[in-house]
Formats: C-alpha cells, sequence, structure tokens
C-alpha cells in the first residue's frame, strides 16, 4: 500500500483509477462551481487557538450522534452511485464504517440496494431518502428501511429541483456507463476498476429498479427519474415524512436560519447544515460559514450537524468547535473507496481521526466534546462579511 498521510493522497489515486465520468459526478459543483470551492476554502480562514501545559494523557474522540456512541463525530454522508465508485462500493463503505464505529448512510440513489447492504452488515446504518411525489414508492421504502432495522432517517430537502452540473451532462453520466467512443477510450484506461464491476451483478439504481412503479429495467429508469422529485414540497410535506417514521429524524440541506427554526418545529431530530457539496445553488455561502448563523438561531434546541467542504481533520475540529455536535464526510471517504474499496474507506477515516485527535490536543483540549469557540480565532468578519 502507498504511503498515506492525507486525505489528498487518496484523491490522486481515485483520479487515476475511476472512469472519468464517476470521478467528475463526485469532484465537481453545479454552474461556475464557486460554492463547491468555498465550501473547503472558508475552512482556511478558521485559526487554531494553540494551548500548551495541559495534561494530555487519556483523550477521547467518542461522542454520539442522535443517541448513538460513535468513535468520532463523523457520519458517513450519503453519496449516490457508490457502486460505481467501486464494485459494490455502498456495502464496502458501510463495513469501513461499521468497523470503525462511525454510522453510514445510505443514498436512495445507491447502486447496492438497502437490502444488499443489511445482509452484508451486522449493525444499523442509516438511510438517506429523498421528497419524492410517489406515496406508495415512498411508503414501501420506509417500510424496506424500517425491515433492515435502520437506525436514522435521513431526509434530502434540497433536491427538488436539481442543480446543473455541467461535468455530468458533458460526461453523460449514466449507472452503469453508456458506451460511447469517448467513454469507451477512457474505460480502456481503468482495467482494475472494470475487472472488478465485471465480477459484480450490481450495476443499476437497486432501490429503484424492479421497486418503483414503471421501472423494470434500467432503460426505463431515467424517465421515472425525471418525474419522480416533487417541486411542489413544502414544509407540510416534510412534516408528513416525519409523521410516516418512528425512529431518528435528521433533516439534510439546510443553510438558513429560518429553515433551521423550522426544521424544530416540525419535529426533526437532527439538522444537518449543508449545501448539497455545492452541487446545488451555486452562489450560496458555504456551510461552514453559515453555521454560526444557525447556531445563534437554534442553540441546543436541536441536534446540528455539518457537511460540505471537509478534507480533513482539522476541519471536522473547527465545525465542532462553531457548534456542530457532529459532521458529515462525503468526498473524502469516496476518495478513499475509489482508491483502495474498503481499505481506503478505513483509511481515510483513520486519517481524519489522526488529525482530528492530533489538532484537539495541540488546542489544549482531551476531550472533543469540550471543543468551542474558545478553541478558534475568527476573522473579525466572518460571521458578518455577507449580509
Amino acid at each position: 500500500m502507498p504511503v498515506i498521510t492525507e486525505i489528498e493522497d487518496l484523491r490522486r489515486i481515485y483520479r487515476r483509477r475511476v472512469p472519468k465520468m464517476f470521478y467528475d459526478y463526485a469532484e465537481s459543483g453545479s454552474w461556475t462551481e464557486q460554492t463547491f470551492r468555498e465550501n473547503s476554502s472558508d475552512f482556511d480562514e478558521i485559526r487554531l487557538r494553540q494551548r500548551i501545559a495541559v495534561d494530555m494523557a487519556g483523550r477521547t474522540t467518542a461522542s454520539q450522534l442522535v443517541g448513538q456512541d460513535v468513535a468520532m463525530p463523523v457520519a458517513l454522508a450519503p453519496v449516490g452511485l457508490l457502486g460505481m465508485q467501486s464494485a459494490d462500493g455502498e456495502i464496502k463503505a458501510a463495513r469501513a464504517a461499521e468497523k470503525f464505529g462511525v454510522p453510514f448512510t445510505l443514498s436512495t440513489m445507491s447502486i447496492c440496494s438497502i437490502e444488499d447492504v443489511a445482509s452484508h452488515t451486522s449493525k444499523p446504518f442509516w438511510f438517506q431518502v429523498y421528497t419524492l411525489k410517489d406515496d406508495d414508492f415512498m411508503k414501501r421504502l420506509f417500510d424496506r428501511a424500517k425491515e433492515a432495522k435502520c437506525s436514522a432517517l435521513v431526509i434530502t430537502v434540497d433536491l427538488q429541483i436539481m442543480g446543473q452540473r455541467h461535468k455530468d451532462l458533458k460526461n453523460g453520466l449514466s449507472a452503469p456507463p453508456k458506451l460511447t467512443p469517448a467513454s469507451i477510450a477512457n474505460l480502456a484506461t481503468k482495467v482494475p476498476w472494470g475487472l472488478e464491476m465485471l465480477q459484480t451483478k450490481r450495476r443499476f439504481f437497486g432501490n429503484i429498479v424492479g421497486h418503483a412503479k414503471g421501472v423494470k429495467d434500467p432503460s426505463s429508469l431515467g424517465s421515472w427519474t425525471a418525474e419522480a422529485f416533487d417541486p411542489s414540497l413544502d414544509w407540510a410535506r416534510i412534516k408528513q415524512f416525519r409523521d410516516w417514521w418512528d425512529g431518528p429524524v435528521i433533516l439534510k440541506g439546510i443553510l438558513d436560519e429560518e429553515d433551521a427554526k423550522q426544521a424544530i418545529k416540525v419535529g426533526a431530530d437532527a439538522i444537518v447544515v449543508s449545501n448539497h457539496g455545492g452541487r446545488q445553488l451555486d452562489g450560496a455561502l458555504s456551510s461552514i460559514r453559515m453555521l454560526p448563523r444557525i447556531m445563534d438561531a437554534v442553540g441546543d434546541k436541536i441536534e446540528v450537524h455539518l457537511d460540505s467542504g471537509i478534507r480533513s481533520g482539522q476541519d471536522i475540529l473547527k465545525a465542532l468547535a462553531l457548534g456542530a455536535k457532529g459532521t458529515m464526510v462525503g468526498r473524502a471517504f469516496v476518495y478513499g473507496l475509489g482508491a483502495m474499496g474498503q481499505e481506503g474507506v478505513k483509511k481515510s477515516l483513520e486519517v481524519l481521526h489522526k488529525e482530528l485527535d492530533t489538532t484537539m490536543a495541540l488546542c489544549g483540549e482531551r476531550d472533543v466534546k469540550n471543543l468551542g469557540r474558545h478553541n478558534l480565532l475568527l476573522p473579525e468578519d466572518f460571521e458578518t462579511r455577507w449580509r
């Protein structure tokens, strides 16, 4: 195995190993990609406060997310098409998360189905749903998640209308990839990836094909997807989904103080401050820049997590110090999955954990739950530059 010291090492291997359309799917944003870039670069504006002569023995990063014990305050974010980054990718990622002691979130738009992942893991995982029109499909999806003993439901609330991602359109993104002269030329350079894919039967959207009305095979998936998402989504509809699930509900895609307050009113157990990794509204503020405003608005009335832009354990620490109870990582573990499969996801979590633990110690903290704004140095206008 090559020496991996940071998440960027995994990204470089990932780029060499995975077909271009799937690399671009993960490593891109909508329109000009301004928000995609600032999700990460805004972390760089935050400085850490170094403290010395503090007993650092017996440090712990252990915490809880929606009542579940975790080895560190991190969950693997829902990412569609994981099974195209690496054969049976959702299963590999779920197993790595389980062994490490953090939650894995399965996307509705996964290649491996809910049942696939449940049959290959021994602990409950989280399940993510979109706000789709078809009540019959949605209720059956909820029932399947309950049957699989999923421990939390993550409702994505910022995707009722799809942001335009230029690279996906130009690459003709599909699962499995459509064979064109350009894609064939690129696939010819990704032989190890292709050989793994030939050994699995899971190459389509496992939660959709054969489950959604009229979707009997992959060829009928496109028309269903175009009609499935509900542009009329409102808070009453979100409340309806909340009522359908009798366990913890996490609303993912909150980027405004007023929306955070509404999430409390509809009975959410937690929210994820997120702009969908910069893949929806380009020009929106980064998640980390919006986090302080949202924390000031909701305080301890609801559990707050942060997603989008995290590439290091220091980023995790900064989010926790600004008030988040937990974080979600997406691209950071996708790089590992695409680079080295399950072992790569494990390595990404180890890198993040080591960076979090070491940085916490150098900031003079022994317990991750004690992190706060006293550990940071913020630019004077970090919270007020954009009004």
